[in-house]
């Protein structure tokens, strides 16, 4: 480690590759760009193919970390000091001494709060918002539904993060217990599995110490007994006996050391039944400033109304308050947000301002369900009734920054107002939990593989709602699954069905949150779906070619539909990385005929 290390007064500093940093700096400053390095790219080479075999490349990115705080990415510089004792760094510690981002992004969340005292025994939930702007589900343990395993499980194979701690020991400080589980500390969730055991089968979850080595010394846990007595095939694939902080314990174990788990995702994860992640839910976003003035009473607070859809299950709307972190006090451990909700009678749907003071002496408020607090996140689950509600936040003694989000779970209805299209996430429109193998094996002959027919039926009947209109045509199916057919026999496994299923849900996403968000997408937009498409990520095009694209995947309006935007956006990944895999030198390729005609023809 080279921390303390001083360069001799006359040693000339070489710059690598002719870059300098301050001529690099102006010229981006100038600009209003973000630096990207065009000597060391954002591109597979750089990491080493060596290091990507057999990995999923569709799922590889290039992100820039942030940290969010009522509603805006917060960007924090650093420099690369870093707090040493005994040769060990002081507080996280990495898996081994080459490895250091930890260390800096910890450093960076310290400067953001004040210190790394301020980090000391905090709240998981505020941890997860900050990291990823998303909205943190807070199960009990103790009162856990008893699906708890298929919840996990679900969780993480959506990518959600999930993290539990451990309650506090005799002493207020961390320490290590006889069963091998450290006192008042965070635990990472990274999986669950049920495994045949005994004639039964037992449900374990997985987990991850940060501190690594340090490890659940009970059931199922490395080289216990529970391990050896197993007959299940997949033992092999689960089972690792490595003191690297990861390992399994049943789910009886962890309701009982664990006193909550915390789930962090884009959208809220439903607690009633099937625990879906992909349903559809809509978010409104309302960031405004408290003012100090009169606590009592409600007819001097702010207003937001909102309207919950008809034919909705429990848990349907969830609201999340998130404060600015100079509203933050060290001391002050009560969230300083206050709120109620109220149901709107129809006499009252159609005011314009304010409702009267009245208003508040005459209805009920809303029953709240699940509720997380800490000192700057509040989240708290409601099951209302169809109508129009309205949020009421009190005004208080300080000035308070804040931002509010209410997500509401939306019904499987079959156009919007505007008689658009209605595009679903898959699984949000299907029984049971709505997985991506039970349609798969829906559409597949004899469950091994479907072609473009069925693709076809797959994603009219399943992706598209209501009447026919933007459908993915034959031709378009045939296209997709050209572009996706690994093993070029004209059809689709389920590996290869799964690497499509991921691309046209994020297409989805693009095409939804479109500039007009009205159901229409214009080639105008075009240019935009391609910096907001992950699986492109490191690939552009010239204003000339994205004309000519323009003019393929439009309409005489100019208006692209939801399946021409897919097989734009698919094709161009495709034809990206058939250059960079075929190209010696990233410049050009030399092809014969047949493998050009091979190439165009096919693909």
């Amino acid at each position: 480690m080279a921390h303390n290390q001083q360069f001799p007064a006359k040693t000339p500093i070489i710059k690598f590759k002719e870059q300098d940093f301050y001529s690099l700096w102006d010229h981006c400053l100038n600009r209003g760009l973000l630096f990207e390095d065009e000597t060391f790219p954002a591109e597979t080479y750089s990491i080493g193919l060596q290091l990507l075999k057999g990995k999923n490349l569709s799922n590889l990115s290039w992100m820039r970390p942030k940290f969010w705080r009522c509603g805006q990415w917060v960007e924090v510089v650093i420099d690369d000091r870093l707090p040493v004792l005994n040769n060990e760094y002081l507080f996280v510690k990495p898996r081994n001494k080459r490895e250091f981002w930890p260390c800096l992004l910890e450093k960076a969340y310290a400067k953001f709060h004040g210190s790394y005292a301020n980090l000391h025994y905090g709240y998981l939930p505020d941890a997860l918002v900050d990291l990823t702007g998303g909205v943190v589900t807070n199960i009990s343990l103790h009162s856990s539904p008893p699906d708890l395993m298929t919840l996990v499980k679900t969780a993480a194979e959506a990518g959600s993060l999930m993290t539990c701690g451990t309650l506090a020991g005799p002493i207020s400080e961390s320490m290590r217990m006889a069963n091998g589980l450290v006192s008042r500390h965070a635990f990472t969730v990274t999986g669950a599995e049920q495994i045949e055991y005994r004639r039964s089968w037992e449900y374990l979850i997985r987990l991850w110490n940060p501190w690594g080595k340090t490890e659940w010394r009970g059931r199922w846990s490395d080289r216990s007994p529970e391990w050896q007595e197993t007959h299940d095939q997949r033992k092999s694939q689960l089972y690792e006996d490595k003191d690297n902080g990861e390992f399994w314990m049943s789910c009886q174990d962890f309701r009982d050391n664990f006193f909550g788990l915390f789930i962090c995702n884009q959208v809220p994860i439903s607690l009633d039944h099937g625990s879906m992640l992909h349903e559809r839910w809509s978010q409104m976003t309302f960031k405004d400033h408290l003012i100090p003035g009169n606590t009592e009473g409600y007819q001097r607070g702010m207003q937001h109304t909102f309207s919950v859809p008809d034919s909705m299950e429990n848990n349907n709307v969830i609201m999340s308050f998130n404060i600015g972190p100079q509203n933050i006090k060290a001391k002050d451990r009560t969230f300083p947000v206050k709120y109620e909700v109220f149901k709107v009678d129809y006499q009252f749907q159609h005011f314009q301002d304010r409702l009267p003071s009245t208003f508040f002496s005459k209805f009920r408020i809303a029953e709240k369900g699940i509720v997380s607090e800490t000192t700057c996140n509040l989240t708290e689950c409601f099951s209302l009734s169809p109508g129009t509600y309205v949020v009421v936040i009190s005004e208080g003694r300080e000035a308070v920054e804040f931002l509010l989000r209410i997500f509401l779970k939306m019904p499987d209805s079959d156009r919007n107002l505007d008689g658009s299209l209605n595009l679903l996430a898959l699984q949000a429109s299907l029984p049971g939990n709505g997985s991506q193998q039970s349609i798969f094996y829906k559409y597949a002959q004899q469950g091994l593989d479907i072609d473009a027919m069925q693709l076809q039926s797959l994603l009219n009947r399943e992706f598209l709602r209501g009447p026919p209109g933007d459908a993915f045509s034959l031709d378009e199916c045939r296209s997709i699954v050209a572009l996706m057919d690994l093993k070029v026999n004209g059809r689709l496994d389920q590996e290869e069905f799964s690497r499509l299923w991921s691309r046209i849900v994020h297409c989805q996403s693009v095409f939804q949150n479109s500039p007009k968000n009205a159901g229409i997408f214009l080639s105008s937009d075009l240019w935009k779906a391609i910096k907001d498409t992950d699986f492109l990520a490191g690939i552009s095009i010239t204003s000339e070619l994205l004309d000519l694209m323009k003019l393929r995947y439009s309409d005489s309006t100019g208006r692209v539909s939801f399946p021409s935007l897919v097989c734009f956006l698919m094709r161009l990944e495709a034809m990206a990385k058939a250059f960079r895999n075929l190209s010696k030198d990233g410049k050009g390729l030399y092809l014969t005929e047949m493998e050009w005609m091979n190439l165009v023809m096919y693909n």
